[in-house]
């Protein structure tokens, strides 16, 4: 199966594994891990931010970040698309007991200006803003990158109102590859930042949440309600340390691969990119005019050895998300069947 359903389909290479199986280990509960304390120190560095924590996934930094940064009935900026609205099963309610106060945009990316009005104090009536959440690359923007310029601005504002700023970087190292901006650059203006291990860089599990050392400390705890906490994590966590040594300039290949294959999906009678770019490895495109709803489309295809994304599978929204697993030929064969779903249906 050509599995471009997203980038978390990555397995992990036999040199990856390899690495998870020589790992030296310890218990991470203790902080005795040597190789858990490694990762999470090759991100802290990456990050330029004093401390990490090794979680087991995105959606936990996520949850462990709002909490700590928010009070009961706070509000939190995001886009409307961003991940915490759309795919945490309300955990942002639940978890940290905030209010999500969205922001409409066309790719997942606001400016300082849009945030401003939004700001709030907060008093009797009203809940405080006490965070701005950031996604970068954001998903359904198509993995589009964001301007350091701009994440400058914001935080500069977040600070003017006594607000923190999180970074949500599931695809963090995307977005590294494709700017040629440093991590570093993307995080000097935020309070919080995490790196995904488990999309693009193409180990099982985990991620790493980075900030100040009072932040991580907090986080720890929270990592331990939340039932995060793990023992012998270094098996794990090898995979992370081997995926940054090796796996991040190569994400440049999945790039290409998505370009390519919207370039082929393109030319399918019916079939229109939704957005004009292709910047890192996420391709949404609309089958409307097909006659198709994605969920046939995806059925389609998946009888010829391809799966994509049915975004709303009544719909006519596809996404496909190139990544290790994924050649320039699979790219290719995806096309080709794609194109005979629609023209042989």
């Amino acid at each position: 199966m050509i599995d471009l359903s997203s980038d978390t389909a990555t397995r992990p290479t036999e040199a990856m594994r390899q690495a998870m199986a020589s790992a030296p280990v310890g218990d991470d509960q203790l902080g005795e891990d040597p190789t858990v304390n490694r990762l999470q120190d090759i991100v802290a560095e990456l990050t330029g931010k004093e401390a990490a924590l090794f979680l087991p996934s995105g959606t936990m930094c996520n949850a462990i970040a709002f909490t700590v940064h928010c009070r009961r009935g706070d509000a939190v900026i995001l886009d409307r698309h961003a991940h915490p609205a759309l795919s945490e099963a309300g955990g942002p309610a639940v978890l940290a007991n905030v209010l999500l106060d969205t922001i409409d945009t066309k790719r997942g990316m606001f400016t300082a200006e849009q945030v401003a009005p939004l700001l709030s104090a907060g008093g009797t009536h009203a809940s405080r803003t006490s965070l701005i959440s950031i996604e970068n690359t954001t998903n359904m923007g198509g993995g589009a990158v964001w301007s350091p310029d701009e994440l400058a601005r914001i935080g500069a504002l977040a600070r003017q109102h006594g607000v923190a700023v999180h970074l949500d970087g599931a695809r963090l190292m995307n977005a590294v590859v494709a700017s040629g901006n440093s991590p570093r650059d993307f995080a000097r203006d935020v309070d919080s930042v995490w790196i995904d291990l488990s999309k693009g860089l193409g180990a099982p599990i985990g991620a790493v949440l980075a900030g100040s050392s009072a932040f991580i400390k907090e986080a720890r705890r929270y990592k331990h309600m939340f039932g995060g906490a793990m023992r012998q994590a270094g098996i794990v966590a090898a995979a992370g340390v081997y995926a940054f040594e090796h796996h991040v300039d190569r994400l440049a290949e999945d790039h290409a691969n998505a370009r390519l294959l919207a370039e082929g999906l393109a030319t399918i009678p019916g079939v229109s990119l939704t957005y004009d770019t292709i910047d890192t490895n996420i391709v949404f495109f609309n089958i409307e005019g097909t006659g198709l709803s994605a969920k046939a489309f995806n059925e389609g295809l998946q009888a010829q050895g391809v799966r994509m994304g049915a975004w709303n599978p009544a719909g006519s929204l596809v996404r496909a998300v190139t990544h290790l697993d994924v050649t320039r030929k699979d790219c290719e064969r995806a096309v080709e069947a794609s194109r005979k779903v629609v023209t042989e249906r």
